[in-house]
C-alpha cells in the first residue's frame, strides 16, 4: 500500500468542506433535488387545474345553448356549395411589367444587366434574328425582350432532356413551331423522344405507327410533281434489291435480294436512326427472286430459284416451307417468279417448264398451297409477267411475243386474248386505277413493258364490259391511249401508285433510268427526276399504301425515299 503525506491529505479536506453560505448561493443559483421535485409537483397540478376549469365552462355553455333546441334542428342536409358574394372575392395580383415567362418556376436570373432597358436591337436586319420577330413589320425590341426571345429560341432547338424533367413531368411532343404561340418566320420541328420497337410489339399495337392522315388524297398536277426526298433507308444491303414492297398495314418497308436475307424498315424520317431497322431474316443457300405481304399483313412469302418457297408468319414466327406443287411437279421446277391476289385468297406462280409455244400460271391456294387451276398463254417464247386484278377473281398474263391472256379464276376460264400493239419481247405488266369494266376486275389501266423500253398504256373504259355471255369483249388489237419512249432499254419494273394517278417505269440496264408518269393524262412529269437525283441502276419500285412515299432501290443496295405531295 502507498503511504499518504500529511500534505496530500490537508489539500483533500480542503477541497470536501464547504461552508454554510457557499452551500446557500449553490442551492440559489442551480437548485437541489428537493426543490426540484417540488417545481415539478406544483406546476403539473397547475397545468390540469386549468385544463379541467376550462373544459367544465365550455361543457357547461355547450349544455346550455342546446336545452331548447329540438332534436330536427340539431341535423341539416349538405345541398351543395353556397353562393359565393363577389364582393368577397379577391382579385389577383398582375405580373410586374418586367417578369420574364421564359424562366422556370422558382428560378430567379443569376444576374441582371441595368443596361438591357435602354439596349434597342433591330430583328430586321439580320438575317439570324428575323425569325425572332412576331410579326414581319417587327424591328426594333429592347435588350430584354431580345434576351427573352433568344431564350425562348433556344429551348424550341434543344428542348430540355428527358432525365432533367422532374417526376410526372411528360416530355414534349411533336409539334411545328409555326403552331405554338410567338412563332418564327422559319418553321422548325421540335421531336419527341422516339423508341425502335421491336416486331411482335409493332405487329401487336398501332399507337405509334399508324399513319395520322386518313382521307382522300388530292388531285395531283400533270405540269409539275411537289415531290421531297427524305432520309435513306440506312446501310447498304450486300446484293442488289430485287424485291420491294410496303406493308399494307403499318408504315414497315420490305426488301431482300440475291443475299438471301429479308430486312424490315419502320418507314420514319424523324427516328433517330432514321427509318430504323425492325428486324432481319436469313435463308440459307437461297438466293431470293421473289418476297412480298400476304394482303392481311400476317406473312411473308418469299422464294428463289429452287423447287419450294417459304411463308414467314411474322405473330409467331413460324417458317413453313412448301416443297412441291401435287401432280404438276414437272411444269413447276422453280418457284421464283409469283404473285399473291390482292383478296389473298391466290397464289400465283410462273411455270418454269415451256411446251410447243406456251406458257402456264399455276393457281394454288395461298393458305393450304394446293393446286386450283392453271392458266396457259399461246405465246412464242413462254409467259413475261403477269398481274391480278384488284378484285382478286382473276388475272391478266402477258407473253413474250405480245400475246394478252384475260383468265377468271372464279370461272376457270379465259375470258379474253388481245394482242399488243408493236409488241415485241414484252417485259412486264402492270394493272391499276379504279373505274375499269367489272368483268375484267375493275382495273382501269394497262401498261406493257418492252425489251426496247416502249411502255404502251391501255384505257380499259373504252372497251365493252364483259358479259357472261360474251366470249371476246376485248378488241383483238385494241389501240394504246398513249405509248413512252422515255426509256432507251428494257423496261424492267411498272408500278401503278394505289389511287391511281401515278404509274412508275424503269429500267435497271440504265443509271437513273425512272420516270413517273401522271394518269390520266399519261404526260411524263419533266421536274422529276433530274441529272443530280441519285437513282443509280433502278432494280425495284414500291409505292406506300396512301401513295404517299415512293421507295426507289438500286443495284447497289441503296434504298431511297421520297414524299409525293398532292
Amino acid at each position: 500500500m502507498q503511504e499518504q503525506t500529511p500534505d496530500s491529505d490537508a489539500e483533500s479536506n480542503d477541497q470536501m468542506e464547504k461552508d454554510a453560505a457557499e452551500e446557500e448561493l449553490e442551492r440559489a443559483v442551480f437548485g437541489d433535488d428537493a426543490g426540484f421535485r417540488e417545481g415539478l409537483k406544483a406546476h403539473t397540478a397547475g397545468a390540469y387545474e386549468a385544463s379541467d376549469a376550462g373544459n367544465g365552462e365550455q361543457e357547461d355553455e355547450e349544455d346550455g345553448e342546446l336545452d331548447g333546441v329540438d332534436d330536427a334542428d340539431l341535423f341539416f342536409i349538405d345541398s351543395g356549395p353556397t353562393p359565393l358574394d363577389s364582393n368577397a372575392l379577391v382579385v389577383a395580383s398582375a405580373a410586374p411589367e418586367d417578369y420574364d415567362e421564359t424562366l422556370r418556376a422558382g428560378e430567379a436570373p443569376a444576374w441582371e444587366d441595368s443596361d438591357d432597358e435602354r439596349l434597342m436591337v433591330s430583328l430586321a436586319g439580320g438575317a439570324r434574328l428575323r425569325k425572332l420577330r412576331v410579326s414581319a413589320a417587327e424591328d426594333m425590341v429592347n435588350g430584354k425582350e431580345y434576351t427573352k426571345r433568344l431564350r425562348r429560341q433556344f429551348e424550341r432547338l434543344y428542348p430540355v432532356p428527358d432525365w432533367a424533367l422532374p417526376s410526372g413531368r411528360n416530355p414534349p411532343t411533336k409539334r411545328r413551331a409555326s403552331e405554338a404561340n410567338n412563332s418564327s418566320a422559319d418553321d422548325m420541328d421540335v421531336d419527341e423522344e422516339l423508341s425502335v420497337q421491336p416486331l411482335a410489339k409493332l405487329l401487336q399495337s398501332t399507337e405509334s405507327l399508324t399513319r395520322g392522315s386518313s382521307g382522300k388524297r388530292g388531285t395531283l398536277r400533270a405540269e409539275v410533281l411537289d415531290i421531297q426526298r427524305t432520309k435513306d433507308i440506312p446501310g447498304t444491303q450486300p446484293s442488289a434489291i430485287n424485291s420491294l414492297e410496303f406493308h399494307p398495314l403499318y408504315p414497315v418497308l420490305l426488301s431482300s435480294g440475291p443475299a438471301s436475307t429479308i430486312y424490315l424498315h419502320h418507314i420514319d424520317p424523324s427516328a433517330i436512326p432514321p427509318n430504323p431497322l425492325l428486324t432481319s431474316l436469313h435463308i440459307r443457300s437461297t438466293p431470293l427472286t421473289t418476297t412480298v405481304f400476304h394482303p392481311s399483313g400476317d406473312r411473308i412469302y418469299l422464294s428463289g430459284r429452287r423447287r419450294y418457297y417459304h411463308a414467314w408468319t411474322l405473330s409467331t414466327g413460324e417458317i413453313t416451307k412448301v416443297t412441291r406443287v401435287y401432280g404438276h411437279q414437272s411444269e413447276q421446277r422453280s418457284m421464283e417468279r409469283f404473285r399473291l391476289s390482292p383478296c389473298g385468297r391466290y397464289l400465283g406462280l410462273i411455270g418454269s417448264s415451256r411446251k410447243a409455244g406456251s406458257g402456264t400460271i399455276n393457281i394454288l391456294d395461298a393458305h393450304t398451297s394446293q393446286w386450283l387451276a392453271a392458266a396457259r398463254v399461246d405465246s412464242p417464247g413462254g409467259i413475261a409477267d403477269f398481274a391480278w386484278w384488284r378484285s382478286g377473281d382473276g388475272l391478266t398474263a402477258a407473253g413474250r411475243a405480245g400475246d394478252i391472256l384475260e383468265y377468271s379464276v372464279a370461272d376457270r376460264r379465259a375470258v379474253a386474248t388481245w394482242h399488243d400493239a408493236g409488241g415485241v419481247g414484252t417485259t412486264t405488266i402492270a394493272l391499276g386505277g379504279a373505274g375499269g369494266p367489272p368483268g375484267l376486275g375493275g382495273d382501269r389501266w394497262v401498261a406493257l413493258g418492252s425489251t426496247s423500253g416502249i411502255v404502251n398504256i391501255y384505257d380499259r373504259r373504252a372497251w365493252p364490259s364483259l358479259t357472261s355471255s360474251s366470249a371476246l369483249p376485248v378488241p383483238a388489237q385494241p389501240t394504246p391511249t398513249r405509248s413512252l419512249d422515255q426509256l432507251t432499254t428494257p423496261t424492267s419494273a411498272l408500278a401503278f401508285s394505289p389511287d391511281g394517278q401515278l404509274l412508275a417505269m424503269s429500267s435497271r440496264w440504265k443509271r437513273d433510268a425512272l420516270r413517273l408518269v401522271h394518269l390520266p393524262s399519261c404526260a411524263v412529269y419533266r421536274n422529276w427526276p433530274t441529272a443530280a437525283t441519285p437513282l443509280g441502276r433502278v432494280s425495284a419500285v414500291a409505292w406506300a399504301p396512301d401513295s404517299g412515299w415512293l421507295a426507289v432501290a438500286n443495284e447497289a443496295g441503296k434504298i431511297r425515299l421520297w414524299e409525293i405531295r398532292a
